[in-house]
């Protein structure tokens, strides 16, 4: 990923995991990597430590609270968009039985439609962000130049 801290690959053990590394692609989008990387540690505790089930409960106090937060990003779309993807990942749960098993259900399908599927579901997720967080949970993408 050129100009860019390369992140590391592993598969999150639950659904926290990938909504972690969802939302920690979606906010590095259009931001400096390394400033998101250093202010992480508080977006996991403004966030709850990304409990899918706790974020999709947020409410709007909860919202201006992040938006008052000096420790992370305050982007009013994003912090929106990782409440909205939570509740989104909680029906993909009640559908699939976990993240990781909706996943599983579109592996062997192209990547292009695996990017595109992930970009409907989510809210913020674009392109990019689609490729980095796949990249980051261990999935199957082509190469950079080549997505």
């Amino acid at each position: 990923m050129p100009g860019h801290m390369i992140p590391p690959r592993q598969v999150p053990k639950d659904d926290d995991g990938y909504f972690e590394q969802m939302t920690k692609a979606i906010f590095r989008s259009g931001f400096s990597w390394k400033v998101i990387e250093n202010k992480w540690p508080h977006f996991v505790e403004a966030f709850d430590r990304f409990s899918v089930e706790r974020v999709a409960a947020y409410n709007v106090d909860d919202i201006e609270r992040l938006l008052s937060d000096e420790g992370i990003v305050r982007n009013g779309r994003k912090v929106e968009a990782t409440v909205w993807n939570a509740r989104k990942m909680l029906a993909l749960r009640a559908e699939h039985g976990s993240f990781r098993a909706y996943l599983e259900a579109m592996r062997g399908k192209p990547y292009p439609e695996v990017s595109k599927q992930l970009q409907q579901d989510f809210e913020h997720l674009g392109r990019t962000g689609a490729f980095v967080f796949l990249y980051t949970v261990g999935e199957e993408v082509p190469s950079w130049e080549d997505r």
